[in-house]
C-alpha cells in the first residue's frame, strides 16, 4: 500500500523528485495555510496559463479560466480561503494527501508533463463528504535552476469520460 506522504521518486530522480515536491507537500501546505508566498516562486509568471476543463470530458466545454498567473492566483487564494472556512470531520491535510497522486511524471530535456490526480473525499463535521475527484495536467519546465510550473489543464474529470 503506498504511503501518501512519501515521494515515490527517489532522490537520485532529482527532476520528478523535485517536481514531486513542488506538486504535493509544498501545494497542500500552502493551500491549507492559504498562503501563496509558500508556492509563489513555483511558477513561471512570464507566459502562464491555466485551462479548466470545468469537470468536462469534451474539450469544446474547457474555457481559458487563467490567462495569467494573477487570475489563477486569484482563484486559488479564494478557494483557499473559502476551505479554510469549513469545518471537517477529519484532519483535511490527512484526507487531501490520501486522495492525491502524482506518479507519472514525463520528462523531455526541460520540460515535463506531470498527471496529479485526486480520488477520494474529505469528511466534513456534519458528516457529509465533500468530494475530490479531478486531475490536473501540468506543464513544467526547468527554469533558472529549477523545476517551475508554466501552466496546466486541470479541473478534468477522473477519469476522464466519467464524471
Amino acid at each position: 500500500m503506498r504511503n501518501p506522504f512519501q515521494n515515490p521518486f527517489p532522490a537520485t530522480d532529482e527532476a520528478r523528485h523535485a517536481i514531486w515536491e513542488m506538486l504535493v507537500p509544498r501545494d497542500i501546505d500552502a493551500f491549507l495555510a492559504a498562503d501563496w508566498a509558500m508556492v509563489a516562486h513555483d511558477f513561471i509568471e512570464d507566459g502562464f496559463i491555466g485551462i479548466s476543463g470545468n469537470r468536462e470530458d469534451n474539450p469544446d466545454k474547457w474555457t481559458l479560466a487563467f490567462p495569467n498567473l494573477e487570475a489563477y492566483r486569484d482563484e486559488w487564494l479564494k478557494q483557499a480561503h473559502d476551505f479554510a472556512g469549513q469545518t471537517y470531520g477529519e484532519d483535511p491535510r490527512t484526507a487531501i494527501f490520501t486522495t492525491t497522486t502524482l506518479e507519472e511524471i514525463e520528462i523531455a530535456g526541460e520540460t515535463a508533463l506531470v498527471r496529479k490526480k485526486f480520488e477520494g473525499g474529505i469528511k466534513k463535521a456534519d458528516g457529509t463528504i465533500d468530494v475530490m475527484r479531478w486531475q490536473t495536467l501540468y506543464y513544467c519546465r526547468l527554469h533558472e535552476g529549477r523545476w517551475k510550473i508554466s501552466g496546466f489543464t486541470g479541473y478534468l474529470p477522473n477519469p476522464m469520460g466519467q464524471r
